[in-house]
């Protein structure tokens, strides 16, 4: 469906890391964690699914990756209080 990317801190969609048409922006806040700290779907393709997409590459990316996820974006938030099968990469304080 979308050519999703991975660059530089994040996973987009576009044409270069610099000109995207969405992209998930992350940080690390340690070795085994991963925050995702923004998502932007450009008006091209909003409605179309991308944010949900993006969201799904970096779960994929976490487990192939043996980390955790700490959404503090809304939108990542709300993905991941929608579908529970994201719930084995959840970073949760203990």
């Amino acid at each position: 469906m979308f050519d999703i990317k991975k660059g530089l801190n994040k996973f987009y969609i576009g044409e270069t890391e610099e000109n995207t048409l969405a992209e998930v922006i992350l940080s690390d806040t340690s070795k085994d964690v991963i925050k995702i700290e923004h998502t932007f779907v450009g008006e091209k393709l909003k409605g179309k699914g991308a944010g949900k997409l993006l969201i799904r590459k970096v779960v994929d990316f976490a487990i192939e990756e043996n980390k955790k996820i700490m959404p503090v974006c809304v939108f990542a938030k709300k993905e991941f209080d929608k579908n529970k099968e994201y719930e084995s990469v959840l970073y949760k304080n203990a």
